[in-house]
């Protein structure tokens, strides 16, 4: 086993300087109930960005993509993180690893040493497994921006498919972030609104509503309209559309949404009375204006969507071994390109997820 390791260290709070890409970072050993994995692919996603900027706190009010290349100068430190405490650096983020486990900690079965593996990305093991708390792989704890990272066995999940290391990589923050939003919801046979219907959340929620044999209508940028189509999506209207317009008031069951911003108040009027809304994101801004009237008269539920219950990452697994979805890989691009990855994720003309991939020993 190797001592050190290329991996991209996070210095601090900030933009692109931030991202410290080494090849002299010592090499994690796993811990009880852990186990090492050779990372093999990981994916890029906003909460790798979010956290890099200093989005998560309070303190900012603009969209997420504003503080992409520079950060959040005005963001306080101190509440900084998805969990809202300071983080310590240096840090490997990464919330997405598809890797083989290659050594094992106190009691763990060595059997385990072998196996291709993604890890859950909302960690429980490190909280005693209490409802409504969890670390973020990649942010609480090292993540999968390494060639090797440690995670708890228990949530270290052996994945039996044909697919590559990067479409499994694909899956762990993404598409149990849709998940998540769909279990919450309890969404079935029935007409699904999707915001920001493009990205890695989005696109999988498009896949994952239709697997539940939901009507889904999907909402991004015309240009990318075929694509998700493709995906599964029954209708793509223009995220620059009137959603009132195009759908008519009390239209839809049920509202995925992870863009937020200043379109959020059409979303209210265009949910049916007893209509639900789940919220993971709020990439166009974390701020909007609700009139209460219509969220109490309209008898509508919303949900906000972190904590994970355990059959979310389950379901996915047994998804994938179902064949019953497939994630769309836009690109991939060696650990060391970082920063080109995250300037085009932030660009955001490509459908699906981008992933990044480590050096061979």
């Amino acid at each position: 086993m190797k001592s050190t390791m290329h991996a991209v260290l996070l210095t601090g709070h900030g933009g692109y300087e931030a991202l410290d890409y080494r090849s002299d970072v010592p090499v994690p050993r796993p811990g009880p109930g852990e186990v090492l994995i050779r990372v093999a692919a990981a994916g890029v996603n906003n909460t790798d960005i979010n956290t890099r900027t200093a989005w998560y706190s309070r303190a900012v009010t603009e969209g997420s993509n504003a503080g992409g290349t520079a950060g959040f100068k005005g963001a306080d430190d101190a509440d900084a993180s998805w969990a809202g405490v300071p983080l310590s650096f240096p840090r490997i983020q990464g919330a997405d690893c598809c890797g083989h486990v290659v050594a094992v900690g106190e009691g763990v079965d060595a059997a385990r040493i072998g196996e291709r593996v993604i890890v859950r990305n909302l960690l429980r093991s490190y909280v005693g497994w209490r409802p409504w708390e969890c670390w973020t792989f990649g942010s609480e704890c090292d993540g999968a921006f390494a060639q090797y990272t440690v995670a708890p066995a228990r949530e270290t999940f052996a994945v039996r498919c044909d697919w590559t290391d990067a479409e499994l990589a694909s899956i762990p923050c993404a598409y149990s972030t849709a998940e998540n939003m769909l279990h919450r919801a309890a969404v079935g046979a029935e007409t699904v609104l999707i915001t920001g219907a493009s990205g890695g959340v989005g696109s999988a929620a498009v896949q994952l509503a239709k697997l539940r044999g939901a009507k889904v209508i999907a909402v991004a940028g015309r240009a990318k309209a075929a694509e998700i189509l493709a995906l599964g999506a029954d209708r793509v209207i223009d995220r620059g559309a009137d959603l009132v317009a195009e759908l008519g008031r009390d239209s839809v069951d049920v509202v995925l949404d992870l863009v937020g911003g200043p379109g959020w108040p059409a979303l209210p009027e265009v949910l049916r009375r007893g209509g639900r809304y789940a919220i993971s994101g709020a990439i166009a801004g974390p701020l909007t204006e609700l009139d209460l009237r219509r969220l109490y008269l309209k008898d509508l539920t919303l949900y906000g969507c972190t904590f994970q219950e355990d059959a979310v990452f389950e379901n996915l697994i047994s998804y994938i071994e179902a064949g019953a979805i497939r994630p769309l890989v836009a690109r991939t691009y060696p650990l060391k390109d970082i920063v080109q990855a995250q300037e085009d994720f932030l660009a955001k003309a490509h459908v699906g997820k981008l992933v990044l991939i480590p050096p061979a020993d």
